[in-house]
């Protein structure tokens, strides 16, 4: 049962479904606010719990119209055996009843219609075979002409005729073409005639007709009711034993009149009473009888033209044979004569039953349509192991990291995090994978080895990146960036295969079940264990010793955190599983036809470098004075003014050497000759420009000072230099699929040595041998360096002015789990730094 499954109206269940949605939304937000939710937490878990409500409650609103979907293609190749499974009320419940209804008569329908084909193929066969050989062998001379091999011919030939007719009796039938024709009629002389032809077949029967009253006359279409009448005597006389009797009678009651047809033969068991009706439904085998097969639907057909019925009856206890009764109305034409009031069956069959077992059609996952190629599900199977997992994990985050700082703990949390997706992880023996996987780790190593915030956190950032591009096996700049957008994707693509992980929790699709089970026995273990606490103040110590604290506020944050951290090592692991194709195309796009579409862009940004090298050299040659002189500007501020924009020039000629390798064609050696040439020139010219640009930072610096972002943009000029360089040999072979990871590999190294080298401390000797050299530093921007600086500062002070720089500071009491070595260095230097009296004016 669906949760909005008792609700009968579509647009009501949809108002409801917005409602809860907007309401779990709302609450969830506003206690996160109270709470002192930071936003970057509380907003991603409010979004995805708004999901999950409405993920929850949405099921079994649109399933069945996907499994339509799916039931109707199924069809449309010629399997009608495909049912629609629902429980709803609604008007998707009632369109789906009716699709299943529409199913079923199109595989009676189909059935039919291959039984039929069989039948009249069998049916036909027999005496067609029969007649050729008789014919054959009077051809051939081997049977005489006598009167009994002509006989014998001409019975074979009447039945093939019989059988036409009969076939042609019912397609006019079937396809409404039958009209009735009524006229007054004798019933005990059609009666006796009908026995009477039945009679020239010779069977050793005999018939006896009685009609009360003898003189009843009936309104109906002669031939018709002949034909009705000829058929059931027949069948009767055939299955009848030797020397049997058939017994035909009429009688009236109201305004019908009833025509019984009784016979001695075995009969007809009750359970195949509708089916004799069929198209060679007379189980003529079973009872030994021969014939076409069709004459009881024949009957049935006309019985229904007149507006009767016609069923079996039980011969009565003791009474062998079978009993057929039609009941007819004494004048057919009180009930309409349409061709679909003719088609209608009566009252008494009732429907055949399939031989095919109606099988359920599952509805295609609604995310497929959203995802398309790109990502299919893969049908990857449940894995209670990392629902576990990161269920465990987000609920050790929530005990480790609040009120703790950066270190050993956060460290262990971020390791637990990546192990789960990398135990399962599709590539995680590629060495790519493996090469991201290990300098992801080392990367995430500084929460403990570094107290600076901004390098822990860009270490994370990229950490995060690498790990992701590792688990896709990304090989190009698109690849890599899309493999980072899956990371939140996978949280929605990974919902079916969630749905299968809780659904197997059990083993009998129950996980709902043991998500209740779950959050009440968390909730009485909270209600007790709070009332406990409050009553005993043993209890409560020992409450204290084993539990974090679980004040509101702190309840709450917890709570977050578990969602967060959990929901995001989920993601994490169904992007193992099942990574989504990131690279496309792969080739090298398509070349241009005329060489000056690629080379005369190139040719004009050389001219643009060229012109750029030529003031620099103007510059070196002219000295500062020149330089003053023309454009009003000391060197520090000239080199101050372009560093930014020499930085994105040397990103945007990676990305014309990019574009123009692309298009530029390479079949004959002059293409590759202008092609190595050209980018080969442009980068020569950007090594120049890198070159140029790291000594405007150096300028800069010593006239400005050193910081932290500043060596961060020296660090990035430096590897984008690389990554030139590395273009530069991808240009030599003109094989260039490495590039991209190598620049990706090689960004990720250079960041792990910044990290490496104690950029802080690094930072903080730097603007002290500036201020030995110039007496002038920024006390201000020194005691807001992280511990990671205190022992340099300690170091190179005196002790006078070791204060001036560590006023800020102060040492921290941590826990195990808060242990960073940043931190634990500075302990010592901390405890014995006095605050100073009076500090020189920062310059």
């Amino acid at each position: 049962m669906t949760p909005l499954g008792a609700l009968r109206s579509l647009k009501v269940k949809l108002g409801v479904l917005v409602a809860a949605s907007v309401v779990v939304a709302t609450v969830v937000a506003n206690t996160g606010r109270v709470a002192g939710v930071a936003p970057w937490l509380s907003i991603p878990v409010t979004i995805a719990l708004a999901l999950a409500v409405t993920q929850l409650l949405a099921i079994g609103m649109v399933a069945p119209l996907r499994e339509m979907t799916a039931a109707a293609q199924q069809m449309a190749r010629g399997s009608y055996e495909v049912r629609v499974t629902t429980g709803a009320r609604d008007e998707v419940g009632a369109l789906a009843r009716a699709f299943n209804t529409m199913a079923r008569d199109l595989a009676t329908v189909d059935r039919q219609r291959r039984d039929l084909v069989a039948n009249v193929s069998h049916e036909l066969r027999t005496p067609l075979t029969a007649l050729c050989a008789v014919l054959e062998n009077i051809a051939d001379g081997v049977g005489s002409q006598d009167p009994a091999t002509l006989r014998a011919a001409l019975s074979q030939a009447e039945r093939l005729s019989v059988l036409v007719d009969d076939l042609l009796d019912l397609a006019r039938v079937d396809a409404g073409r039958t009209p009735l024709e009524p006229r007054p009629v004798a019933l005990g002389a059609l009666l006796a005639d009908a026995v009477a032809g039945v009679r020239l077949a010779g069977r050793d029967v005999r018939f006896e007709v009685h009609v009360e009253p003898a003189d009843l006359a009936v309104r109906a279409d002669p031939g018709r009711l002949h034909q009705l009448v000829a058929n059931l005597v027949d069948n009767a006389s055939r299955h009848s034993p030797q020397r049997g009797t058939v017994h035909v009678t009429a009688s009236t009651y109201a305004d019908r009149y009833l025509l019984d047809v009784v016979d001695e033969g075995p009969g007809v068991a009750p359970d195949d009473r509708d089916r004799v009706f069929e198209p060679f439904g007379t189980l003529s085998e079973a009872v030994g009888g021969g014939g076409t097969g069709l004459g009881l639907a024949i009957a049935r057909w006309v019985t229904d033209l007149h507006g009767g019925t016609i069923r079996f009856l039980d011969p009565g206890p003791g009474v062998a044979g079978a009993h057929v009764r039609v009941d007819l109305p004494l004048d057919p034409s009180v009930r309409p004569t349409t061709p679909e009031e003719a088609m209608r069956p009566g009252p008494a069959p009732s429907p055949p039953v399939e031989p095919v077992p109606a099988r359920p059609v599952p509805a295609p996952p609604l995310l497929d349509d959203v995802f398309g190629a790109t990502w299919p599900d893969r049908g990857i199977p449940a894995r209670l192991p990392v629902l576990l997992g990161a269920a465990g994990v987000g609920l050790g985050a929530a005990i480790v990291l609040p009120d703790r700082g950066v270190g050993l703990g956060t460290f262990l949390v971020l390791l637990a995090c990546g192990a789960v997706p990398f135990a399962v992880a599709r590539n995680r023996r590629d060495p790519f994978s493996v090469a991201c996987a290990g300098l992801a780790l080392a990367l995430c190593s500084m929460a403990v080895v570094r107290d600076a915030e901004w390098i822990v956190a860009l270490c994370l950032l990229v950490a995060g990146g690498l790990g992701m591009c590792g688990l896709t096996a990304a090989r190009g700049l698109p690849g890599f960036v899309v493999s980072a957008l899956s990371w939140p994707l996978a949280g929605l693509r990974g919902l079916p295969w969630l749905g299968r992980t809780l659904s197997a929790l059990t083993g009998l699709g129950e996980g709902a079940a043991v998500v209740r089970t779950a959050l009440w026995s968390v909730l009485g273990l909270l209600v007790f264990g709070l009332l406990f606490a409050s009553a005993d103040a043993l209890f409560a110590e020992w409450a204290g010793a084993l539990l974090p604290d679980l004040g509101v506020d702190a309840l709450v944050l917890r709570l977050f955190l578990t969602v967060a951290i959990g929901g995001a090592v989920l993601a994490a692991s169904y992007l193992a599983l099942n990574p989504p194709r990131v690279d496309r195309g792969g080739g090298g796009g398509r070349p241009v036809h005329h060489r000056f579409e690629w080379l005369a862009p190139v040719v004009m940004v050389n001219l643009v470098f060229a012109g750029f090298l030529l003031a620099q050299a103007t510059v070196i040659f002219g000295g500062h004075d020149y330089l003053q002189r023309t454009t009003g500007l000391t060197y520090a501020e000239y080199v101050h003014q372009g560093f930014g924009q020499l930085t994105v020039a040397t990103a945007l000629m990676l990305v014309v050497v990019w574009a123009a390798a692309r298009k530029a064609p390479r079949e004959s050696a002059s293409d590759r000759l202008w092609l190595r040439g050209s980018l080969g020139l442009l980068c020569a010219q950007t090594l120049v420009v890198v070159a140029s640009a790291l000594y405007r930072m150096d300028v800069y610096q010593e006239a400005y000072g050193f910081t932290q972002l500043r060596l961060l943009v020296d660090v990035f000029e430096g590897w984008l230099g690389l990554v030139v360089l590395a273009v530069v040999a991808a240009g030599a072979t003109l094989r260039a699929a490495w590039l991209a990871r190598f620049a990706l590999l090689s960004g990720a190294v250079a960041l792990l040595g910044l990290a490496l080298i104690n950029p802080d401390a690094w930072v903080a000797q730097q603007n002290l041998d500036r201020y030995e050299d110039s007496g002038r530093v920024d006390w201000t921007f020194l005691e807001g360096l992280s511990d990671d600086a205190v022992p340099t500062l300690v170091r190179e002070l005196p002790d006078e002015l070791e204060g001036c720089a560590l006023a800020g500071h102060a040492p921290y009491d941590d826990d195990w789990l808060e242990w960073n070595l940043g931190r634990s260095r500075a302990a010592d230097d901390l405890a014995r730094v006095q605050l100073p009296t009076d500090c020189p004016p920062s310059w």
